[in-house]
């Protein structure tokens, strides 16, 4: 399975009003885990960013003068994401704008299969915070280097959550050799499949006769009104 963690900065909130993007990040998953390779770039939007968008994101418009056009990477960008599942946290903005930069290319707006961590965060815990800084906090994912919004940046810590939110394997490292065999690749990648899990079944270690005996004088000691259990010790 393949799957790009995608983010964007750009200047304004708004691509309607005609803010632009000026940074793309991404970074790639197989089958759950970070394969190494990302895709990062800045962009010169021919336009001024907002400074509510620029306390935000931190990047100048000098720092943008010398970056290329849209038009320039779209082929690299397009084909970085092409046949993955993108993950995005409130896709609607990533997508309105990058598909905004494709029509004013004259060229078709994309919609590739998306998976929206922001809905499906909403929908694991209502009435929560559920931006990206709480969900690390939630999850134990470290943010601490995140004083600035940064695409490529978030894309890493993103993907972080994703993993955790999604209840699977949360190892970020990236060798997909040795690290994941066996009994812990099953019990962190989920959805492997019935076959794959009947080769490395869960260990089932039963109570000696010695610990069920303790057991049956610990539950005699706490008496019938306080044990719903056989005291017999039987199953």
């Amino acid at each position: 399975m393949r799957q790009v963690v995608l983010d964007t900065e750009t200047t304004g909130v708004d691509w309607k009003q005609g803010h632009r993007v000026i940074e793309i990040g991404a970074v790639e998953l197989l089958d759950r885990r970070l394969s190494g390779r990302h895709y990062q770039q800045y962009l010169n939007p021919e336009r001024p960013s907002d400074p509510d968008a620029i306390r935000v994101h931190g990047i100048t418009d000098a720092f943008l003068q010398d970056k290329p056009r849209f038009a320039e990477v779209v082929e690299d960008f397009l084909a970085f994401i092409d046949g993955a599942e993108l993950i995005i946290h409130n896709a609607p903005f990533d997508m309105g704008f990058i598909n905004h930069e494709l029509r004013l290319l004259q060229r078709k707006p994309i919609a590739p299969p998306v998976l929206d961590t922001l809905v499906d965060a909403r929908r694991r815990h209502p009435g929560q915070k559920n931006d990206l800084n709480s969900l690390c906090r939630r999850y134990g994912v470290d943010n601490s280097s995140r004083e600035l919004h940064g695409a490529l940046l978030d894309c890493e810590i993103l993907a972080q959550v994703y993993l955790a939110m999604t209840g699977g394997q949360v190892d970020m490292g990236l060798d997909t050799g040795k690290e994941m065999r066996g009994e812990a690749a099953q019990t962190m990648a989920p959805g492997l499949g019935a076959a794959a899990l009947r080769q490395s079944p869960l260990r089932v270690i039963a109570a000696s006769a010695a610990e069920r005996e303790l057991h049956r004088r610990y539950l005699a000691g706490m008496g019938e009104a306080a044990c719903l259990w056989p005291q017999d010790g039987g199953d």
